[in-house]
C-alpha cells in the first residue's frame, strides 16, 4: 500500500499552518519544559481568587489603581536586572543604586534657592546611574571579579553613599510638582480611551505587517485566527485596565511609563543586534566569543542598563512616597526586583527571559504584598510568603530546564 502524501507546495508559496498544528506545537513545548508565562498567569489568577475571598477590597477599582502605582518602581528595576540575569550574572546593588537616584533628585530639587531645573536634576541622576553601571561592568570584565562580589560590595558602598547624601537631614520631603506627579498623577478618562485605541491599533498593524512579510518571504506563519486572538486579547486586557481604573482616579501616568519601557526594552531584546548578542552571551559565553561577539562590551552595556533602570525606579519610588530618607533603597527595593524577574520566568542560568517576565513577576510580588497588607499581616509574614513563592519559582525553572535538556531544547 502506498503512503498518502500531501501535494507538493510551490516554491514561492507561503508556508502554511493551522490552528490545530499551532496548538499541538504549544502543547509539545509545554511538555518539554518550555512553560513560558503559563505558571505566572495561573499564579496570578490563584492569588487574586485567594485574596478576594479573604478580603473583598482586593479587586476593587481603588486597590487596582494602587497595585499599578505600587508595582511600577519594582517593575522598572526588575526590567533592568533582567539584563544581568540574561547573562547568567547578578546585580545585588540595585536597591541602593535606586536609593542614590531618588536621593540625588530630591536633593538637587530642594527649594533652597540653588535647585536645578527638573530635567537637569533627573538627567544627572540617570548619568550617575550610568556611571555606576559602567564601573561595575568594567570591574567584572576587565579585572575578573565575579559579579556577585562586585555588586555585593556595591550594595554596601552605595548604601553608604545614600547615608552620606542624606547626612543629618533625616528625611527629605519632595516638593517638586513634576517629580511628585510621576507616581501620583492620573490620566483623564477620555484620554485613556484614546490611548487604548492607539495602542490596540498599533499592535494590530505590527502583527498584520509581520504576517504579510513572512508570507511574502515564504516563511511559516501563525494562523490568522491566532493573530486575531492576540489582538483581541490585548484589546480586552487593556480595556479592562482602563475601565476599572476610570472607576477610581484614572489610569496612572506611571503605568504608561512602565508600558513604554516594556515595549522599548522588548524591542531591544527581540529586534536588535545587541539583544541577540545578550541572549548569545547568556546562552554560551565562549561560543559567543568565538562567533565574534565582544562579550566584555555586552556585559558592560548590560550592567549600565541595570543601574540606569535602578535609578529610574528609585525616582519613581521616591515620587510615590513623596520623600527619601536614610532607609531609601533598602528592604523591598533591594529584594523585590530580583525576585520579580525570577518569579516571572527569567532563568538564573542565563539565556532565557523576557521583559514581560519581569513585569508579570513584579505584579505577583506586589499583589502578594498588597493582599497580605489588606489582611493585616505583619512584614515578617510577607517576607516568609514571598520567600516561599521565590523558591517555588526557582524550583519550577530548574525542573523545566531539566525537561528542556532531556528533550534537546535546552
Amino acid at each position: 500500500m502506498s503512503a498518502v502524501t500531501e501535494p507538493p507546495v510551490a516554491a514561492d508559496a507561503p508556508a502554511r499552518d493551522t490552528v490545530g498544528a499551532y496548538a499541538r506545537r504549544w502543547l509539545t513545548d509545554v511538555r518539554s519544559g518550555d512553560l513560558g508565562s503559563l505558571p505566572i498567569i495561573v499564579g496570578l489568577i490563584v492569588i487574586a481568587l485567594i485574596f478576594q475571598l479573604q478580603n473583598d477590597r482586593f479587586l476593587t477599582a481603588s486597590n487596582f489603581v494602587n497595585l499599578i502605582v505600587q508595582t511600577a518602581p519594582y517593575a522598572v528595576i526588575a526590567m533592568g536586572v533582567t539584563f544581568a540575569l540574561l547573562l547568567g550574572e547578578i546585580d545585588l546593588s540595585i536597591g541602593f543604586v535606586s536609593g542614590v537616584g531618588g536621593v540625588l533628585v530630591a536633593l538637587l530639587l530642594m527649594p533652597d534657592g540653588n535647585e536645578l531645573p527638573t530635567v537637569v536634576a533627573i538627567a544627572l541622576a540617570l548619568i550617575a546611574g550610568l556611571g555606576i553601571g559602567v564601573l561595575h561592568g568594567l570591574i567584572i570584565t576587565k579585572v575578573g571579579v565575579p559579579s556577585f562580589v562586585v555588586t555585593l560590595a556595591g550594595l554596601l558602598a552605595w548604601n553608604g553613599v545614600v547615608l552620606l547624601l542624606i547626612g543629618s537631614r533625616g528625611t527629605v520631603i519632595l516638593q517638586n510638582s513634576f517629580v511628585i506627579g510621576v507616581a501620583n498623577d492620573f490620566m483623564a478618562p477620555g484620554l485613556a480611551w484614546i490611548l487604548w485605541a492607539a495602542c490596540v491599533g498599533l499592535y494590530a498593524a505590527v502583527q498584520l505587517v509581520r504576517l504579510r512579510n513572512r508570507r511574502k518571504a515564504g516563511l511559516a506563519t501563525d494562523p490568522i485566527v491566532i493573530v486575531g486572538l492576540r489582538i483581541g486579547g490585548l484589546a480586552l486586557a487593556l480595556g479592562i485596565v482602563v475601565a476599572v481604573a476610570n472607576e477610581d482616579r484614572g489610569v496612572p501616568w506611571v503605568g504608561i511609563l512602565v508600558g513604554a519601557l516594556l515595549v522599548f526594552w522588548t524591542y531591544v531584546l527581540n529586534r536588535t543586534r545587541f539583544g541577540r548578542h545578550v541572549y548569545a552571551v547568556g546562552g554560551n559565553q565562549e561560543g559567543a566569543r568565538r562567533a565574534g561577539i565582544d562579550v566584555d562590551r555586552v556585559k558592560i552595556a548590560c550592567f549600565a542598563i541595570v543601574s540606569v533602570m535602578a535609578v529610574l525606579g528609585g525616582i519613581i519610588l521616591a515620587s510615590r512616597l513623596r520623600s527619601v530618607d536614610t532607609n531609601t533603597g533598602g528592604g523591598q527595593a533591594l529584594l523585590y526586583p530580583i525576585a520579580a524577574a525570577v518569579i516571572g520566568g527569567t532563568s538564573l542560568f542565563g539565556g532565557r527571559g523576557t521583559m514581560k517576565a519581569a513585569l508579570l513577576g513584579a505584579i505577583v510580588m506586589i499583589s502578594i504584598d498588597n493582599g497580605l497588607g489588606l489582611l493585616g499581616l505583619s512584614s515578617g509574614t510577607k517576607f516568609v510568603v514571598t520567600g516561599g513563592v521565590l523558591l517555588l519559582a526557582v524550583t519550577v525553572d530548574s525542573i523545566s530546564r531539566r525537561g528542556r535538556a532531556q528533550s534537546g531544547r535546552a
